[in-house]
């Protein structure tokens, strides 16, 4: 049976795609689940539409992370942290710390669940961290940890 998918299902396709499924996978779980709807000659013309729109929503969040990249690679964001005599951060510093100080600096708010952090900060100094605001988009941004 030929169904259109109304929802990205994993290991299936995503949504819009018209895909081929046994009988009873579509009736007792795409369909029931709203999942997929059968492909009739409307539907394949909706479905078409629905494509479009997410290959056109994939490409603004691409431009919109390349653009975010763009501005943020190669700046450095300074971020001052309470420390001891030898330069050990009281705490640490985490990805909100870093995503508040990068709007702070630059303007840009970013969500700190795209700051990839490879060890913790506990130290004072220059410090590297990953921004991946797109799984195509990658860049890293240079931290100064100072004392406060």
């Amino acid at each position: 049976m030929n169904v259109i998918l109304l929802k990205d299902v994993a290991d299936l396709g995503g949504k819009g795609d018209i895909v081929e499924v046994s009988n009873g996978y579509a009736r007792n779980y795409l369909l029931p689940k709203n999942l997929a709807m059968k492909a009739t000659t409307g539907a394949i013309k909706q479905a078409e539409k629905l494509r479009q729109q997410r290959i056109e929503a994939e490409a603004r969040a691409k431009a919109e992370a390349e653009q975010l990249a763009r501005n943020l690679v190669g700046s450095r964001v300074v971020i001052a942290a309470r420390s001891g005599d030898e330069g050990q951060l009281f705490g640490s510093v985490g990805a909100h710390d870093i995503a508040e100080a990068v709007k702070k600096f630059s303007g840009v708010d970013i969500p700190s669940g795209i700051i990839s952090i490879p060890q913790p900060i506990k130290e004072i100094g220059l410090h590297e961290v990953t921004v991946q605001p797109h799984e195509e988009v990658e860049f890293t941004v240079t931290l100064d940890v100072i004392p406060a």
